[in-house]
């Protein structure tokens, strides 16, 4: 998906309207996708760990039953200014708002239960208990931004070994199974 047209990375300093942005979009997802929904819609990704700076936009994972089954959801959420995009269309759909040039929010419907559902609950839900993990995460998220500021791909990438590390640690520790 890189492109000459999509965002930067920019991370800036947590914004405590964060959540409150969320609920407002959990709650007008709820309403579009409520035929699919088979599970919560949670607040993942940098912005649903106080204090974590982060690109500013609200990553939302919505649980659904399949893939196949939800694919006119894809249509509903178009209703709320989501576009899609077939990035990782074999485990999830995943759109962002209100283009790819210029984000506010991601979406990803997601399988209730698999493994893409339960890896950001478990990291984002380790990230909020261990604020020296977090810091160490902020840390290199604004390395990389900096390293990567024309490449999302690239920057997304570079993240890779961390997370998948703080995510096995918090899997083993049960943190997927917690509520946010």
């Amino acid at each position: 998906m890189t492109s000459s047209s999509q965002a930067e990375v920019v991370i800036v300093d947590y914004d405590p309207a964060w959540p409150a942005r969320f609920e407002e979009e959990r709650e007008a997802l709820g309403r579009v996708l409520a035929p699919w929904l088979a599970g919560p819609i949670e607040h993942i990704g940098s912005t649903a760990i106080p204090g974590l700076a982060a690109k500013p936009v609200i990553d939302i994972m919505a649980g659904v039953e399949t893939l196949e089954g939800s694919r006119d959801a894809i249509d509903a959420a178009a209703t709320l200014g989501y576009c899609y995009f077939p990035y990782q269309a074999s485990v999830r759909h995943w759109m962002c708002k209100p283009s790819d040039a210029f984000r506010t929010h991601h979406l990803h419907l997601v399988p209730v239960g698999s493994p893409q559902w339960m890896r950001p609950i478990a990291f984002r839900n380790y990230l909020r208990t261990h604020d020296d993990v977090a810091a160490d995460y902020e840390q290199l998220k604004r390395g990389l931004a900096q390293k990567f500021r024309f490449d999302r791909e690239a920057y997304t990438e570079a993240k890779r070994v961390f997370i998948d590390a703080v995510t096995q640690e918090a899997i083993a520790s049960g943190y997927a199974s917690r509520r946010g």
